[in-house]
């Protein structure tokens, strides 16, 4: 095959295009390489646990993000193992549908009871494949009601105060540097190590917990 390229008329510009195309794939690679995962801190002034905690996990999530399903139970995983607290954040991406509404009809449910919200978030993220859209958040949303024997309004949110809220979620991931979600951290508090510290590789989740558990003690005995 090579022979019949070589003795062919058109061999010196199939040369050329060859070497051209090989020299071009790094260039071709670098223009569609993912980009870095490390989140740019602006403020860091949310990322550190709650009050009384020494560890916990920040996230910053939009409900209709196929990756923040994925990332979810591991997470439901660690809270369980660990006992540390949560502290997810709505970061509704403009682009997605239904997924603002799907962080109002959240803070409904959380208002009902604190459980059933965040139960709300998970069944959102475990059954994301089937809600198409608005009017099919809209169903799972009532079948969620229903089950545990509350009604969906029909104006869930009149005075625009759950959408509010979400805003200001949102905001405030604007103001730490929140480019993508999940964005995830490990934070500590009295801590010798970082204070913080992004969650790129989720296999290693748990290791970073052990050794923010850990840095969170030495830091604390030795303050």
């Amino acid at each position: 095959m090579l022979r019949m390229i070589l003795t062919s008329p058109l061999s010196g510009r199939v040369l050329a295009v060859m070497v051209l195309c090989f020299f071009a794939l790094p260039l071709i690679r670098a223009q569609f390489a993912p980009p870095a995962a490390t989140t740019q801190v602006l403020d860091a002034s949310v990322l550190k646990p709650p009050v009384g905690a020494r560890v916990a996990i920040v996230e910053f999530e939009d409900m209709q993000c196929p990756d923040c399903a994925r990332a979810n139970p591991l997470l439901m995983d660690a809270v369980a193992k660990y006992k540390i607290p949560w502290v997810p954040h709505d970061f509704p991406l403009p682009f997605h549908s239904w997924s603002f509404q799907a962080a109002v009809n959240a803070r409904w449910f959380d208002a009902k009871s604190k459980a059933i919200g965040d139960e709300y978030r998970d069944q959102i993220f475990a059954n994301q494949p089937i809600i198409v859209d608005l009017t099919g958040l809209r169903q799972f949303s009532e079948k969620f009601a229903e089950a545990h024997k509350l009604k969906l309004p029909f104006a869930v949110d009149p005075e625009g105060k759950l959408a509010d809220a979400v805003k200001a979620d949102y905001a405030l991931g604007q103001k730490v540097g929140i480019e993508h979600t999940p964005t995830i951290w490990v934070v500590t508090a009295n801590s010798k190590g970082a204070p913080f510290v992004e969650v790129v590789d989720r296999t290693r989740l748990f290791e970073m917990i052990d050794q923010a558990i850990a840095e969170s003690h030495t830091g604390a005995t030795k303050k």
